[in-house]
């Protein structure tokens, strides 16, 4: 496969707004440094696509002018981000739950780790901060790669698989509660 992929196009996320920590990050963030590995052997490589979101750039009203996420940024500028960080908090958050048997309901918080990650640097959720440090990561190890990253507005429902308008992980509530304790599937 390295020696034929000319074009990359990585739309893969969790999209809960309110995902575990954990899974989040290892999706949304570190999926996407998987991918540009991946991308940095294939030979015949021209573009990889990265689709992201619109909302990383946070809740603002009016024109918000396109820019790329700087490594270390954050949205509320009072703290610096530190990626390597926020998966040793996730680690170690992981070891001391299993360290103490921690019932399943117990490990859903790490669900509440993550939108406080989160809105500690200016992010509404879990979502849209894993997927903004993917977007960072992906920025900063690319070196020579031709990368797109493309941030739509919305992506919503299923073409045909599993069935036609299938939508898992929405929220009736909207985008910036960060609650999501009902998926539709409509």
């Amino acid at each position: 496969m390295c020696r034929e992929i000319d074009i990359i196009v990585n739309s893969a996320a969790t999209t809960r707004f309110d995902e575990r920590f954990d899974t989040a990050i290892r999706i949304n963030t570190l999926g996407a440094v998987n991918v540009v590995k991946f991308s940095k052997q294939c030979t015949k490589l021209k573009m990889l696509l990265h689709v992201s979101t619109a909302c990383v750039c946070g809740e603002k009203e009016g024109l918000i002018l396109e820019k790329p996420l700087n490594y270390g940024e954050t949205l509320n500028g009072s703290s610096r981000l530190d990626i390597d960080v926020e998966k040793k908090l996730v680690e170690e958050t992981l070891k001391d739950l299993q360290d103490r048997n921690a019932t399943e309901k117990e490990v859903l918080a790490m669900r509440i780790l993550g939108i406080e990650r989160a809105r500690l640097h200016g992010w509404p959720n879990t979502y849209t901060f894993t997927k903004a440090m993917g977007g960072m990561l992906l920025g900063h190890l690319k070196e020579d790669l031709q990368l797109i990253i493309l941030r739509p507005t919305i992506i919503l429902s299923t073409y045909k698989e599993p069935f036609p308008g299938w939508i898992e992980g929405s929220s009736q509530r909207g985008l910036g509660d960060g609650i999501n304790d009902s998926p539709t599937n409509n």
